[in-house]
């Protein structure tokens, strides 16, 4: 028989160990900025800097999903493993919204075509922002009903089941959008779609620019879920999470905090999807799989730390650094029996890395802050008057 005793005595001890997020993070960030500046040559300015753009811009909008999931799972208890329906429903939202009608729908067919209809102030150069305003809103706005009605029949499931219906929700809505070519466009999916302030910049130069876009969107989206989640609505949505009984005994009404909390977290998934199809001016049903759409998520916030906004952005910098480590070894000189089995390995190693966070830290890299309200730690950061009094009292003087 083998003796684990030395293993098991050396996660116990990494469990306690404070440097396992510096550390980890230090390491991803190292292979993100290595790996590709070798393969450039260590070209910083043509070949390096373009890169770790996008890579950033990605970040910001995979952590925007991130934290909607963690309004549903991390303080509501929901478990939604569907993210994948309000990513495709907010992308091609924010799409068909946002884009001119079909100019030959014999070949393109989709429904909406609104953008030219959206720029109706005379000023500011309102075609290059406004219809993206209408369109995220619409994103949001169609996520929210979705969410909602799918509340209806599914929040009352115990976890598992509800995990089962919002899967297959979830497909379904995909294999309509498929077969459904007049909706949007079928299995062939949306190009050429419009982008915020494309027209103002070098091609070559905006992607700095939609990240300054997409990182300005997930500042705005924490803010209001940091806002949400320290309010007395956050509260009870925390308890809810520990104990529904408890909750309901309280006189709080259980199912509608859960809708709640579903459909502000689907919301947030919905503006998470529209910043997507802007910043690829493209989406197709290939996109919306589970283990992208859906799985990559859940992964990002286990890792970063369920109940903790910082953690979810965290999680979604520490996934998605390793998603694009993984590919940059193709470019390598790796074996033969290797080198084309590279994604069978990512995955393999994707799992891996979660099963190692749940042995070390369960809690994730940014474990959840115990916080009672805003109010109270500004009561508990500045001194009463009489505090002040008194310490002034005792100052002897001259």
């Amino acid at each position: 028989m083998i003796d684990v005793a030395w293993l098991r005595d050396a996660l116990a001890g990494l469990k306690g160990q404070k440097l396992i997020t510096p550390l980890a993070f230090l390491a991803i960030s190292a292979a993100v900025v290595i790996m590709p500046a070798e393969r450039s040559g260590w070209d910083f300015a043509t070949g390096v800097v373009p890169f770790l753009a996008a890579f950033a811009t990605t970040v910001a909008i995979f952590a925007i999903f991130s934290l909607g999931l963690n309004v549903q799972w991390g303080y509501t208890g929901v478990f939604n493993f569907g993210i994948a329906a309000f990513f495709m429903v907010g992308a091609y939202t924010a799409a068909i919204v946002t884009k001119p009608p079909p100019e030959n729908p014999r070949f393109v067919s989709y429904v909406g075509g609104f953008g030219d209809k959206l720029d109706f102030l005379p000023f500011l150069a309102s075609d290059q922002w406004l219809p993206f305003l209408f369109g995220t809103a619409a994103a949001a706005i169609m996520c929210g009903v979705l969410a909602f009605l799918m509340s209806i029949p599914t929040l009352r499931l115990r976890e598992d089941y509800l995990a089962i219906a919002t899967i297959g929700i979830a497909e379904l809505l995909r294999n309509v959008s498929v077969q459904e070519r007049g909706l949007v466009n079928g299995q062939r999916g949306l190009i050429g779609i419009p982008r915020p302030f494309h027209d103002f910049f070098d091609p070559g130069d905006y992607k700095f620019i939609y990240l300054l876009i997409a990182v300005a969107v997930l500042a705005l989206v924490f803010m209001a879920v940091e806002r949400g989640i320290r309010s007395p609505w956050g509260r009870v949505l925390r308890a809810l999470r520990e104990d529904e009984l408890t909750t309901a005994a309280s006189g709080k009404n259980v199912f509608a905090f859960k809708t709640q909390g579903f459909v502000f977290g689907a919301m947030i998934m919905g503006i998470g999807g529209s910043v997507y199809a802007y910043e690829r001016g493209s989406v197709s049903p290939d996109t919306f799989t589970h283990f992208f759409a859906t799985f990559l998520f859940w992964a990002m916030l286990i890792v970063g730390g369920s109940g903790n906004n910082k953690g979810a952005i965290l999680g979604a910098y520490m996934i998605w650094g390793f998603w694009i480590a993984t590919l940059q070894l193709q470019g390598y000189p790796l074996p033969d029996f290797i080198k084309p089995r590279i994604f069978f390995i990512r995955d393999f190693l994707l799992g891996s890395l979660i099963v190692a966070v749940l042995l070390l830290r369960p809690q994730g890299l940014l474990p959840e802050e115990r916080r009672v309200s805003i109010w109270v730690e500004r009561l508990r950061r500045v001194p009463s008057k009489r505090e002040n009094t008194g310490r002034e009292a005792k100052v002897p003087s001259d």
